[in-house]
């Protein structure tokens, strides 16, 4: 008998990966099933993102490997977007490192920067791969409670009082995950100093910033945060990209040359075409955006609605593509009333639990879902 690796033991298949099966298995047997839950953007790209990537296909150099650092003109984009959107001035030599997909970053960085034995902050609720990467390279998660009582921000008074020796990397995600809480960057010049005072490595992971947000930052605009700071970003959100697997890890030359050691001995770079369509959609302008939040508005609004139908209660000052909401106090576990939503109503919304145990008593809608399907779960109630 093969045995696996003993870092499988501290971790389970991801948990949209197991449900999805349920859910297609449903939708095989002919329920006409609403799936709420995942955030995959259901709307198309930019034309000219499309013809960029059509275009490519014939160049010389189209379907040879490609550079692990990708294109020099698709890094150009890619530090022109954080001059134009955030003010941030990064070398688009050496500061931004593309990837394919930021998830693939959280892996990449975990690998650079942590050792077996190292500690990890990471949020109650948070994005579950924070904590299962962390496991797989054998370090330890340490969880930091967010609460609506804090406004779904750090209590640093109660991150001082841990035993800090041993942590090495702290995760944060602002605009939140999965609560949508929009960051400040008051919010990160203390992340900036906590790091700097306990010397730990501060990773923003920031794929969320121009959706339904009119106060897109990074925690890259706070003086002296290369020192201490990285942050992740995605096209799949901001340029409806999410199956494209394009994504950026910023920072100082050191850190950024770190995750290139681990990043270039586990691909072989990103697909010339996909890096053409990047290129063009970081080219997009305001109209872009307004086009899209237009559209998420109206979305949103009807999932306030359905939300209000199951008696719940939200936060409509949230920012994101998704509707974080809180359950009536008589629902004990959330888990068990979408399991009872889906089965009776054939509609599929994301249980808080899975971002953690504070994630108990609350929901998570997605916005990748037409107003038409939006209107149709809104009468199954």
């Amino acid at each position: 008998m093969i045995v696996t690796a003993k870092r499988l033991d501290t971790v389970e298949e991801y948990y949209f990966s197991k449900k999805l099966r349920e859910v297609r298995q449903l939708i095989s047997e002919g329920k006409p099933i609403i799936n709420m839950g995942i955030g995959s953007p259901d709307l198309a790209p930019d034309k000219s993102v499309i013809e960029a990537i059509q275009k490519a296909m014939f160049d010389d150099k189209a379907h040879e490997y490609q550079s692990y650092q990708g294109l020099p003109e698709l890094r150009k984009g890619m530090a022109d977007f954080y001059q134009k959107q955030f003010g941030v001035t990064v070398d688009f030599n050496s500061e931004v490192l593309p990837l394919m997909g930021s998830k693939e970053g959280i892996m990449h960085i975990s690998l650079a920067f942590l050792n077996e034995g190292d500690a990890v902050l990471i949020p109650n609720p948070g994005y579950p791969t924070y904590a299962s990467v962390t496991e797989l390279v054998q370090a330890k998660a340490v969880y930091y409670d967010l609460s609506e009582d804090t406004n779904w921000e750090p209590d640093f008074e109660a991150l001082g009082k841990l035993d800090l020796s041993k942590v090495k990397l702290m995760w944060v995600s602002y605009p939140h995950m999965p609560t949508g809480k929009n960051g400040t960057l008051e919010l990160f010049k203390k992340l900036i100093a906590f790091g700097k005072k306990h010397h730990i490595l501060i990773v923003n992971d920031n794929p969320y910033s121009f959706v339904l947000n009119e106060n897109p930052i990074s925690i890259l605009q706070i003086e002296g945060a290369k020192e201490v700071a990285l942050e992740l970003n995605s096209l799949s959100k901001t340029y409806n990209m999410a199956g494209w697997r394009v994504g950026m890890v910023l920072g100082n030359p050191t850190l950024i040359d770190a995750v290139l050691k681990v990043k270039s001995n586990m691909d072989s770079g990103m697909f010339y075409g996909i890096q053409k369509g990047a290129i063009e959609a970081l080219k997009l302008g305001k109209d872009w955006f307004e086009e899209q939040n237009e559209i998420y508005t109206k979305r949103r609004n009807l999932i306030f609605e359905l939300a209000q139908k199951l008696n719940c209660t939200f936060d409509k000052t949230n920012v994101g593509l998704f509707v974080w909401a809180k359950l009536p106090k008589e629902i004990p576990s959330a888990e068990e009333f979408i399991d009872k939503v889906l089965l009776e109503k054939h509609i599929f919304i994301t249980p808080g639990t899975i971002f953690g145990s504070n994630g108990e008593g609350y929901i998570r809608f997605s916005l990748c879902v037409t107003e038409a399907k939006i209107q149709e779960a809104i009468s199954r109630f």
